[in-house]
């Protein structure tokens, strides 16, 4: 009887056991499903544009929650040090809490959403599968196939991701000029574009920058090209370059 007792799998947990029993993660993931539901109701204004504002600064501060949370259980021990700074803004979680408290009060755009509201439906998608499984092996197939089609694009979703953060950086300085930024976003918002540069764990923003570049050089160099724009786009395409960060 013993040795049949000692060969019984653990009995499986349901999913509000499983969820009790894993409270960060938790936490996480239902924040980041209010990031979705907040970010959608921007994108589709359907209760009117003074709604969509407040969606808008919602959807950032609970990505802001996300990343804290997340930034905790990366780094769990806070050191007041240059050190701890330095290794914390090495993360992305660090990268994208800056993002969040950047914009939260800025003018609302949709290029400034996509990233979060992308973001988070990645990263819950891992965790939803896990509730899924907790429920039961073949429980709710139809959003099963829905994340597995998710997860089949994160690339490309990472991609278009990157893209947003890219051309965000001109959006702040129109922004500027038609009066709908403040002086110091762009430069703010430089400083954030330079640590996607150089993030270890998510290289798209770098390598689309390397894409870009390729693409708009293979353009200008064709003999069709009328000669005061591909001055125009070197004399650009040497600007951007040295505002690059070095050593990457």
């Amino acid at each position: 009887m013993a040795d049949n007792n000692q060969g019984n799998p653990p009995p499986q947990l349901g999913p509000v056991q499983f969820l009790m029993s894993n409270k960060l993660e938790t936490a996480m993931w239902l924040s980041r499903l209010f990031t979705v539901y907040c970010s959608v109701m921007f994108i589709l204004p359907i209760l009117g544009p003074h709604a969509a504002a407040n969606f808008y600064q919602r959807a950032l501060l609970a990505n802001a929650l996300t990343s804290a949370l997340r930034l905790h259980q990366r780094l769990p021990r806070f050191q007041l040090s240059r050190a701890f700074l330095a290794q914390a803004l090495q993360e992305d979680s660090c990268h994208y809490l800056l993002y969040s408290l950047i914009l939260v009060n800025s003018y609302p755009i949709t290029m400034s959403i996509f990233p979060v509201f992308l973001f988070s439906l990645l990263h819950a998608t891992t965790y939803t599968k896990k509730v899924l499984d907790s429920m039961g092996p073949g429980s709710l197939m139809f959003i099963r196939n829905l994340l597995d089609r998710l997860t089949a694009n994160q690339q490309n979703i990472l991609k278009f991701i990157a893209c947003n953060e890219i051309f965000l950086m001109p959006a702040t300085v129109f922004m500027l000029f038609s009066g709908q930024g403040s002086l110091l976003l762009p430069f703010i918002y430089y400083r954030f574009l330079t640590l996607r540069y150089t993030s270890r764990r998510n290289p798209y923003c770098r390598t689309l920058f390397t894409e870009l570049r390729i693409l708009l050089e293979h353009f200008i160099m064709k003999p069709s090209c009328p000669a005061f724009l591909r001055r125009m786009c070197l004399s650009s395409i040497a600007f951007v370059s040295r505002l690059a960060p070095t050593g990457v």
